[in-house]
Parts: structure tokens; C-alpha cells; sequence
């Protein structure tokens, strides 16, 4: 059955996407576009996803330090703060 008839996205490929770790309607929509256009699927989406198994959702509750995957080889994690530059002016050092 389609759930998003503005790109032809059925409950299987919604389903296959949050097999392959889309877990909310935003992430859906980056893989499929479903709930881009008129947004009338959203809420079907979101029952679709439910309450199941998220591998994020999962490595929050057990409380992993990494939610986002920063130490896992080619996953974008926190980006570091970028030091302050200070350069002297008049022998006093100012923040640049």
C-alpha cells in the first residue's frame, strides 16, 4: 500500500529504510523524499516507525558516550571547538 502517493513510496520501502537505521519521518524523507512534498504521510510514517528498534535509539538508552557514531570510521560525529586566535597588538594580547 502506498503511503506516499506524491513519489510512489509504499509501507515496504519505509519499513526497509528503518530496517537500514532511518528512524524518524525526517531521516525517511532524506532517503525517499516521502513527506517533502504535500506532507499529508508524515503521520502515517511516523506510525509506520512506531516505537521499534533504532540503532541510535538503542545506543542512547545504554547510555553510549557516541549517540552519533563519531568513533566509528567514516560517521560524522562532534565537530571540535576551533581554538581562539590571539595575536599581540601595542605588546598586549588581544583575542582576534
Amino acid at each position: 500500500m502506498y503511503v506516499c502517493s506524491c513519489f510512489g513510496i509504499t509501507e515496504q520501502q519505509v519499513r526497509e529504510h528503518a530496517e537500514n537505521g532511518a528512524c524518524t519521518p525526517r531521516q525517511i524523507a532524506s532517503v525517499s523524499k516521502a513527506g517533502t512534498d504535500c506532507g499529508s504521510c508524515v503521520r502515517r510514517i511516523q506510525a509506520l516507525l512506531g516505537r521499534g528498534a533504532c540503532p541510535r535509539r538503542e545506543l542512547v538508552d545504554q547510555g553510549s558516550p557516541d549517540p552519533l557514531g563519531a568513533g566509528v570510521p567514516g560517521a560524522a560525529g562532534p565537530v571540535p571547538p576551533i581554538p581562539s586566535v590571539q595575536t599581540p597588538v601595542d605588546g598586549v594580547l588581544r583575542a582576534a
